[in-house]
């Protein structure tokens, strides 16, 4: 039976007098994959930071894994979380090599310094890479990888603990089309496995929603304009709702694609 991960109600964040978001509600079941999708500055990274707790709403409360954000240490919660990100790219040196890029996580660290890793660790560690197709690369540095190579090194670094929550920002930005595809195929094979976590990416393209996904929650000015299965809720009137002009939405054995609406 799916359990709650993430629970809002009515969140809001203020920072120096303005409303990032405004009076958000949203749950996230244990089996269900999200996309947040609306335009720059519409509330959708600090969503990611409030669900991955790294920030505190201003107003309103947050559940994480069935934990109260303010009542709970997020030094305990947070390895729980898988988390890739650009920024959490930065914070890799580059002269690390793939496998301790991810086998680090285990104790919520970057760069490989004196610490002893138990076998477990190291064979969860040799099972990831081989996932996320990076066992070739095992023993390349990370800052000579390509940027396809090295969003599935974020990824499979964030999976590394075997997460219940796991929290995606942007993976697919920057890539070029084959490396995009890529990403996107390996993500809708994880997505779809029972045994995956719950998942919430952000993303500014639909293209980059992988098959396996369930749900989508769209923003625009930090006010919800639609959350739920994808049925409901990515449509091409919500999708024009959120980024304030028509546009035209497709489909195609579980792929989408927009692009303005003809006049």
């Amino acid at each position: 039976m799916a359990s709650t991960v993430l629970q809002f109600d009515d969140v809001s964040v203020v920072r120096d007098g303005n409303t990032i978001l405004d009076s958000v509600s949203w749950t996230v079941a244990s089996d269900e994959r999200w996309a947040i999708l609306g335009p720059n500055g519409a509330g959708k990274t600090t969503m990611l930071q409030l669900a991955a707790a790294a920030m505190h709403p201003t107003k309103g409360t947050v559940e994480v894994l069935q934990e109260r954000l303010g009542k709970v240490d997020v030094f305990e919660l947070r390895p729980m979380i898988g988390f890739a990100s650009t920024a959490m790219a930065r914070r890799i040196p580059a002269n690390e090599t793939v496998k301790d890029a991810v086998l680090t996580a285990a104790y919520s660290v970057t760069g490989r310094w004196n610490e002893e890793y138990e076998g477990i660790d190291d064979r969860r560690a040799k099972r990831v890479l081989e996932e996320w197709g990076l066992e070739a690369l095992a023993d390349r540095r990370f800052g000579n990888l390509s940027d396809g190579e090295q969003k599935r090194v974020q990824i499979a670094r964030a999976v590394m603990t075997d997460p219940e929550l796991l929290l995606l920002d942007e993976p697919a930005a920057s890539l070029d089309l084959g490396a995009r595809e890529e990403l996107v195929g390996l993500l809708g094979g994880y997505a779809s496995s029972p045994s995956s976590p719950a998942i919430v990416m952000v993303t500014h393209h639909v293209e980059e929603i992988p098959r396996g996904f369930t749900h989508a929650l769209l923003l625009r000015e930090g006010r919800i304009v639609a959350e739920g299965p994808f049925a409901e809720a990515l449509t091409s009137d919500t999708l024009s709702d959120a980024f304030g002009i028509p546009i035209e939405l497709t489909e195609a054995d579980g792929r989408y694609a927009a692009r303005a609406a003809s006049a």
